[in-house]
């Protein structure tokens, strides 16, 4: 692990990390098409699980209060159903090649901003949530499976239920925890997983809880409006970037 690698992995991770403290949200939207860029999709996503995995059992323990609130009762099946799908997505990722997986990639986030743009106000009801959460899940699990990015569905489809700050963040966390855990033995068995890359993973907590407080700062300076102005300038970019293959 030269001193290149490892500085890359801080600058990627720690601008996830700002995002993932003030939303809640955001590390492997923002650090894995930067570090894909850098060295392959496979590689980046290796070195965002352990992360992903320890900061969101941080988040879900400490928003624990809001998992028994009214309108989550979607979540359970949505969960069972993200699980499935990270287990296709993960063979996706090894049988396809990666120039199709960051293609696809940057599609999906620039159809992202695109909804977040024309629909600033969309939102779906209780009873919609609740018939939506299989396929919701099972396209989160496949996606995240396969680039290891699941907010173009599972972030999308959550937030469109307009829940309120500490419910929404504990519900994103609880599907991102979940599909970390499914996806770290798929990736091992699938031969993704190498130590080298776990390593690097472990050395990317230090930005994770160097820059999580940051973007709690952030958000208390910030208008919320403001700040995700920002966030979807730079996904345009990165997936312009990943479509065009610069």
């Amino acid at each position: 692990m030269d001193f290149s690698t490892l500085a890359l992995i801080f600058v990627a991770v720690g601008a996830g990390a700002i995002s993932k403290g003030a939303t809640g949200m955001g590390m492997p939207l923002i650090a894995i098409p930067i570090l894909a860029t850098l060295f392959g999709l496979q590689h980046a996503i290796a070195v965002l699980l352990v992360p992903v995995l320890v900061s969101n059992v941080y988040q879900i323990w400490r928003f624990k209060h809001a998992r028994h609130a009214d309108r989550l009762g979607f979540l359970g099946l949505m969960l069972v159903f993200c699980a499935l799908g990270v287990v296709g997505g993960t063979w996706f990722l090894t049988a396809v090649p990666e120039r199709g997986l960051a293609l696809t990639l940057g599609i999906l986030l620039l159809a992202y901003l695109g909804l977040r743009l024309s629909k600033p106000h969309f939102a779906i009801s209780q009873a919609a949530a609740r018939r939506w959460a299989i396929p919701a899940g099972l396209g989160a699990g496949l996606l995240h499976g396969s680039t290891g990015i699941s907010a173009p569905i599972g972030v999308t489809f959550i937030h469109a239920m307009r829940l309120p700050r500490e419910p929404l963040v504990f519900a994103i966390s609880a599907m991102f925890l979940v599909l970390a855990l499914v996806q770290a033995p798929a990736l091992w068995v699938a031969g993704v997983l190498r130590p080298e890359w776990l390593l690097q993973g472990v050395f990317a907590l230090l930005p994770t809880f160097l820059f999580m407080p940051v973007g709690q700062w952030l958000a208390a300076k910030l208008s919320a409006e403001a700040f995700d102005r920002m966030i979807l300038i730079f996904l345009g970019v990165i997936g312009l970037k990943m479509v065009l293959g610069l």
